[in-house]
């Protein structure tokens, strides 16, 4: 079975010089391996063949029998590391929160430990005829959430 902390070596070590970050890895028991890449502007079909060279190149498939599947993190899928959150900067986004909210706002801040979202919010001012629209922004730990994920949007 391929080491994951070796593969996850050579793959960091084949992204070094670039643009490209790693997300996820998982290698199942039958030598399944998912790689899955991002960069702050995009990722080619030419960048997951590059890196798939290099993982082959590193790992012999006639001593290690492994299928391996180089690939960008989706659009919409959940953030898994923090340079996601970064990508994301003052863009919309969905977050679900562990103790079951989902809340849709602009992701203002992505610290070591957490992240702040700017939320809409409709408040009546006192004395006020209709509802005025306020941002206010919540604040999250990273072990608080579920997923955050970002929002397509079309305008």
């Amino acid at each position: 079975m391929i080491d994951k902390s070796e593969l996850t070596g050579v793959i960091n070590a084949a992204l070094e010089n670039s643009e490209l970050f790693l997300v996820d890895v998982t290698v199942s028991r039958d030598n399944n391996i998912v790689v899955e890449i991002d960069s702050m502007d995009s990722v080619s079909i030419d960048d997951c063949a590059q890196l798939t060279r290099a993982i082959e190149s590193h790992f012999d498939r006639d001593k290690e029998d492994y299928e391996l599947e180089v690939g960008s993190a989706g659009l919409t899928s959940p953030f898994k590391v923090k340079k996601q959150y970064e990508k994301y900067l003052d863009e919309e986004v969905e977050v679900l929160t562990k103790d079951g909210r989902k809340l849709k706002g602009t992701l203002k801040e992505a610290g070591e430990e957490t992240f702040t979202i700017g939320i809409a919010k409709k408040v009546k001012p006192e004395g006020a005829k209709r509802p005025i629209e306020v941002i206010e922004d919540e604040t999250f730990n990273y072990n608080e959430i579920k997923y955050t994920k970002y929002l397509i949007q079309f305008k």
